[in-house]
């Protein structure tokens, strides 16, 4: 077991445990939860030998194996599936082992390594592999892809199954649901609830922590205080601490004050002296209680659109995708105001893109849109933490948009999303992912839409922000389509849903427990459409001919001439992209000049923003045409690679 005993740590000036006792039992799942910098990750290095405690104990069993998910990947030429493979460090020792033993053609040292490769479940690790890439929503023809080609989010997926790979007895978890999709997330949760060995699991997402975790460690003051139960358990149980420490405090500050003022009536008095002596006694031994303290750093509302229109936004008949690629079919919606709902589906069905299509960002490949006459749309998606200006500080981007606001009237605005003070004159540049999610949204916050798009808006947000965001839009009374894997969040705040899948649209008809069902089906339906389709291992064809490497080499130099055209295409228009951005930057650098904002430059201001908005405008569509060109290049190379 995990036992921590009288433990103090500190880093740097900052004490983040003071003289701490927890123990956790061998199979406990644990969820680790507190604010920001209070010590959760610290409690991981310390757990890993990384850091040391300055004061007290860290016990666990010398022989236990620990899994730790990377923040990093290295291995960039590594294919998907070696790389969750690498994860079972033991197994690829015994494999490189066992090359060796077969070059010396060493018998002995041979069967040895059998015995224990086969202890190891050597013959099953590929398929182990290819079902943890699957369940966290890579399909078949990805796993074979190098690492260098994914993206940020899926290179931390990919991190996340070379962790689960690994054979551990404790397994350290930070934030894992991040960048995944609520599919996924399903699909975790329900391995995680069969992983048999211990689980200290750090997350913002109540619902998983629910399903997943029995004891709850809130890192509070400098303290760790454990609660039975998940998230939702502990949030009730605080709650009822919290009030009655907060009656404990009000009754001792009652008798406080009523000891003080016999102590100040009577301690001049000789016959009252002795009693008021006993009584400064008392004070100075009794415990000071703390006040109870439910306060949020953060509380803020959408500001309400000053017009809206009978119909905002319609799509009918419209195919959406990217390039000539149609990913959804005769789509037909209608959005009104009012209307709530959230959009359900398998990972890769369509629902960024539907999203994008009615922001305007993708055109529609077929079909109409009709936007109505005062449509305001604010739209939130990851990509748009990268888009805010590095230098500029958060003031700097409200005045942006409302250059003719009081400033004092911005900063009391910012202050609702706890940039406050002197963070609010800070560059972005050394921001959280969390402090950036927050900025993108009281940006769109302060637009007054009628309609908001919010494509995974609590990635990277802590529970706090969360939780006031759900307030934001609980009373937020415009319309809404929301994209998220947070299921408290489109419990509370939506009223209907649709599903997106084998390329339509339609009305999902059922709760968030009947799309769990839905989607286990749906994975089923696919897993035996895959079986019909590929012959079993038995019943393969035995390997063609060997070709030999000059015919190899002139079949590769055919292809590279065939590609030629669409690569220099691609890397036409990465650099025309390039220089846009550079002149976006430049123009952007210029805006952060305060002079500009003062009255007599008024006309400079107007120039520069027109500007911008023209640029940013030509690194959208330069970046989708690149995007389009990559695509056609990838499906090229997979076509010329498919045997003939």
């Amino acid at each position: 077991m995990i036992r921590l005993h009288n433990l103090s740590l500190q880093r740097g000036p900052l004490r983040l445990l003071d003289h701490v006792d927890l123990t956790v039992h061998p199979g406990h799942k644990v969820g680790l939860i507190g604010a920001n910098g209070a010590g959760k990750s610290s409690l991981f290095a310390l757990l890993q030998g990384q850091l040391q405690p300055d004061s007290g104990d860290c016990l666990l069993p010398a022989q236990w194996r620990i899994a730790h998910m990377q923040q990093e990947i290295t291995a960039l030429e590594r294919s998907a599936l070696d790389y969750v493979m690498d994860g079972d460090t033991r197994l690829r020792e015994l494999q490189q082992q066992m090359e060796q033993a077969q070059q010396q053609q060493d018998g002995t040292t041979m069967g040895r390594l059998n015995a224990e490769l086969d202890a190891a479940d050597a013959w099953t690790a590929e398929s182990r592999a290819s079902r943890l890439l699957a369940g966290l929503g890579f399909a078949e023809g990805q796993m074979q892809r190098p690492v260098s080609s994914f993206s940020g989010g899926w290179r931390m997926r990919l991190n996340l199954a070379h962790t689960l790979m690994c054979p551990s007895d404790l397994l350290l978890l930070d934030e894992p649901t991040n960048h995944l999709d609520l599919d996924a997330i399903l699909w975790l949760e329900g391995w995680l609830q069969q992983y048999p060995g211990t689980l200290l699991l750090i997350s913002h997402d109540r619902d998983f922590m629910d399903a997943v975790v029995q004891q709850t460690v809130h890192f509070e003051r400098q303290q760790l205080v454990t609660y039975r139960g998940g998230y939702s358990a502990f949030e009730r149980a605080r709650a009822e601490r919290m009030l009655q420490q907060q009656q404990a405090y009000e009754k001792q500050q009652a008798e406080r004050a009523h000891m003080q003022d016999f102590i100040r009536r009577f301690k001049a008095k000789a016959s009252k002296a002795k009693q008021a002596q006993s009584r400064i006694k008392a004070l100075e031994r009794m415990e000071e209680l703390a006040p109870a303290h439910f306060d949020s750093p953060f509380h803020f509302s959408f500001r309400e659109a000053d017009k809206t229109s009978a119909t905002l936004i319609s799509l009918r008949d419209a195919d959406l995708g990217h390039g000539e690629k149609t990913i959804l079919c005769k789509v037909n919606l209608q959005v009104v105001p009012g209307m709530r709902m959230a959009l359900l589906g398998p990972n890769g069905a369509g629902k960024s893109t539907l999203v994008k299509s009615l922001s305007g960002e993708l055109p529609l490949l077929d079909g109409e849109v009709v936007r109505g006459e005062n449509l305001a749309i604010s739209y939130f998606s990851q990509h748009q933490l990268d888009s805010l200006d590095a230098k500029a500080s958060p003031l700097l981007h409200l005045q942006r948009i409302a250059p003719d606001e009081a400033e004092q009237k911005l900063r009391d605005f910012l202050g609702g999303f706890d940039f406050r003070g002197d963070r609010c004159d800070e560059p972005v540049v050394n921001f959280s992912g969390g402090e950036k999610a927050r900025l993108a949204l009281a940006l769109i916050a302060w637009q007054k839409p009628n309609l908001l798009l919010l494509d995974e808006p609590t990635n990277h947000l802590d529970l706090e922000m969360r939780h006031a965001l759900g307030e934001a839009l609980q009373h937020y009374k415009g319309a809404m389509l929301l994209v998220s894997h947070d299921r408290h969040l489109l419990k509370t705040t939506v009223d209907e849903f649709m599903l997106v899948a084998d390329g339509v649209l339609t009305t999902f008809d059922g709760e968030l427990e009947d799309y769990s069902r839905w989607l286990q089906d749906f994975r089923l339906r696919q897993q035996q459409t895959q079986h019909k389709t590929t012959p079993d291992d038995n019943e393969r064809a035995p390997a063609g001919p060997r070709i030999d490497r000059r015919t190899q080499r002139q079949a590769e130099a055919a292809v590279r001439k065939q590609l030629a055209p669409h690569r220099k295409q691609a890397e036409k228009l990465e650099q025309a992209l390039d220089t846009a951005q550079e002149q976006l930057a430049a123009i952007e650098e210029q805006l952060t000049d305060n002079s500009l904002y003062e009255a007599d430059a008024k006309d400079r201001l107007k120039q520069l923003l027109a500007e911008q908005t023209r640029l940013k405008q030509d690194c959208e569509e330069l970046e989708m045409q690149w995007l389009e060109s990559m695509e056609q290049l990838e499906a090229l190379e997979q076509e010329l690679a498919m045997p003939g």
